[in-house]
């Protein structure tokens, strides 16, 4: 049975998200990100998730970085919204922030098994999907880095 699409216009027609390039200094040089790994689609991305009703995206994706990775983080500079559709048939929308950690730990939980501080070449290698690829090219810009 194929997924009913909501009319046009509906409110729920379009399913907000944000979430983080979380990235920080690099104990050589250069930065490090932070790739979560969510058992339950056996995949790497970046920290994000479903805005709450009536939401802000910053603090959704403030929330969202806490919950995925244990770590409270200052935002920085807005990264590219990411649009793709999701398996209902709605579009799904994620705003992203480029972000630094500012205290936490990583501990395993029901959404994020593990995290993994990465280069931005491995981070690009690691990343499941290819529509996240460009966030890495992305945050080094706003780093002003390469």
């Amino acid at each position: 049975m194929k997924p009913v699409r909501p009319p046009a216009g509906a409110e729920d027609a379009v399913v907000r998200a944000a979430g983080c390039v979380l990235w920080r200094r690099a104990p050589g040089g250069g930065v490090e990100l932070a790739l979560v790994h969510r058992p339950k689609y056996l995949d790497w991305s970046f920290p994000k998730g479903k805005l709450k009703r009536r939401e802000d995206a910053r603090a959704g994706a403030l929330r969202e970085v806490r919950e995925e990775t244990g770590m409270d983080c200052v935002l920085g500079p807005p990264l590219p919204t990411s649009r793709y559709p999701v398996a209902d048939g709605r579009l799904k929308e994620v705003r992203y922030w480029a972000a630094q950690p500012a205290g936490g730990a990583f501990a395993p939980n029901r959404e994020v098994d593990r995290l993994a501080w990465l280069s931005p070449d491995e981070a690009r290698n690691r990343l499941t999907h290819d529509r996240d690829r460009g966030l890495v090219d992305a945050l080094l810009a706003a780093l002003g880095a390469e």
